[in-house]
């Protein structure tokens, strides 16, 4: 691939990317494009691919086959540029614990070639939460506050992409929440932005996401459209004994999928399935307090599906 900077190409371009380790299949196939200045969500669950699809596009290791661009470079011939270009910031806290706040700061600017004041712009509505700290070791920081340093690391050198492995792992709600704010900020200076997460909930903080499992992508849309794809009927179900009523789930042939979701049960059904004549019946096997009504689809939803039908 041909270094392309104009606006109109893709921050990131992937075409039919795979990587094996020995007879484990990590990515197989992998196609799709981050826009220019776009917030691209990568969601699935442990093991789906998403750490190694990162490693790839940060150069780190090399595909078994198929290509990819980023920032217009080739991520196996053009390495080194690529490396200059982007933040990473991996799932795993990789900063120094025995080096203070400032110093990881002032570390990582060095290996960009940069002075933290050059960019401290563009770090500063981050930056400032820990900057009270910034003499206390990186290592006793929470959890949410490594996370902040992290990603002030991540961008010292103003990044064209921003590449963001699970960043709200382990991090409490509050913290979550002030990220993604973080990273609504970030797209106004048109930085693009891939980030991966476990959590369905946070697809709807993306423009676009990828929903990927066992390696393959199972859908890429705006998190709107993909909670629209879902067309069947939908219904949460609670009552007293909830893992009885997931056996009678299983043995209701208009049920077609059953899982528990939260508190509650939700139930994929046929069009012709009758909700209040199913919970007499259960009555009458009884079952206690049963509720049962019809619900719209959420992310996860639509990803257990498309996950059934693989």
């Amino acid at each position: 691939m041909k270094e392309n900077l104009t606006a109109s190409s893709p921050a990131i371009s992937v075409r039919d990317l795979s990587k094996s380790y020995g007879s484990v299949i990590a990515l197989d196939g992998v196609s799709f494009d981050v826009r220019r200045g776009e917030l691209f969500g990568l969601i699935g669950p442990d093991g789906a691919g998403k750490t190694t699809l990162f490693r790839l596009l940060t150069t780190l290791i090399n595909p078994d086959r198929g290509e990819a661009s980023v920032d217009g470079l080739d991520i196996v011939k053009d390495y080194s540029k690529i490396r200059q270009r982007v933040g990473y910031m991996p799932g795993r806290f990789s900063l120094y614990p025995d080096l203070t706040v400032e110093e990881n700061l002032a570390f990582f600017a060095a290996l960009f070639h940069v002075k933290i004041a050059d960019n401290y712009e563009l770090i500063a509505p981050i930056y400032r939460q820990i900057e009270p700290f910034r003499k206390r070791k990186a290592g006793n920081l929470s959890g949410g506050m490594k996370q902040k340093l992290a990603l002030s690391c991540a961008l010292i050198h103003r990044p064209s992409v921003l590449f963001l492995d699970e960043p709200t792992t382990g991090v409490d709600a509050v913290s979550r929440n002030e990220f993604w704010e973080m990273l609504s900020t970030l797209k106004q200076e048109r930085i693009s932005i891939l980030v991966s997460t476990p959590y369905m909930d946070e697809a709807s903080r993306c423009d676009r996401v990828a929903l990927i499992n066992n390696g393959h992508l199972l859908a890429i849309d705006p998190p709107q459209a993909i909670v629209d794809s879902f067309e069947e009927p939908l219904y949460a179900l609670s009552g007293e004994n909830m893992f009885g009523l997931l056996k009678a789930i299983r043995n209701n042939p208009k049920i077609l999928q059953g899982y528990p979701c939260g508190q509650t049960h939700h139930l994929v059904t046929t069009p012709d399935f009758n909700a209040s004549e199913w919970v007499e019946q259960l009555t009458v096997q009884g079952f206690r307090n049963v509720s049962i009504h019809p619900i719209r689809a959420n992310i996860e939803d639509v990803f257990i599906k498309r996950m059934e039908n693989e």
